[in-house]
């Protein structure tokens, strides 16, 4: 085997050639570069950077119509409560008033009632008034020509009945 020999080279060292030449290139290259990468590379950006200000400003406005709307429904739900509060107030002022006449119809019609019963009453008791007269009249009579035992005129018995039924009055 054959021992190969490296000459040992420095790691870092500097060729003034090739230095010129490499710094040309990198200038140029940088030159080259900035036209035609980095100018439109800014240009897309500054699009994407205006884009996201645009969509920022999107959602600011949006969120401000969601406030406006959000303030609009609570107007509305607070006008709803409102509207439904009358309209029970209504309702049970609709219904005591119905209760009230269902009550004062009830009442009058009892008092009616009560009315036709105490006539009805009257007329019955002055019915049966008028048959004990009735009743009374000819047992008086019966009586009467018994004990006189004779007949007496009509307008004597009219004046016995007429006595006898003061005196039961009376009694």
């Amino acid at each position: 085997m054959a021992n190969i020999i490296l000459a040992e080279t420095p790691f870092f060292s500097i060729d003034y050639e090739t230095i010129i030449p490499v710094l040309c290139n990198t200038i140029i290259l940088f030159l080259i570069l900035k036209h035609f990468l980095f100018k439109p590379v800014n240009r897309v950006l500054d699009a994407r950077k205006q884009e996201v200000e645009d969509v920022y400003a999107n959602a600011h406005e949006a969120e401000g119509n969601a406030k406006k709307l959000e303030a609009e429904y609570s107007a509305r739900m607070a006008g709803v409560k409102e509207e439904s509060a009358k309209i029970l107030q209504t309702a049970t002022a609709r219904a005591n008033t119905r209760s009230d006449e269902i009550i004062s119809d009830a009442k009058n019609q009892a008092k009616s009632i009560i009315s036709r019963a105490n006539e009805e009453i009257e007329t019955e008791k002055k019915r049966a008034v008028n048959e004990i007269k009735t009743e009374i009249t000819g047992i008086v009579f019966n009586v009467a020509e018994k004990v006189v035992n004779k007949n007496i005129s009509s307008a004597d018995n009219e004046k016995f009945i007429e006595e006898f039924i003061d005196n039961v009055g009376e009694l």
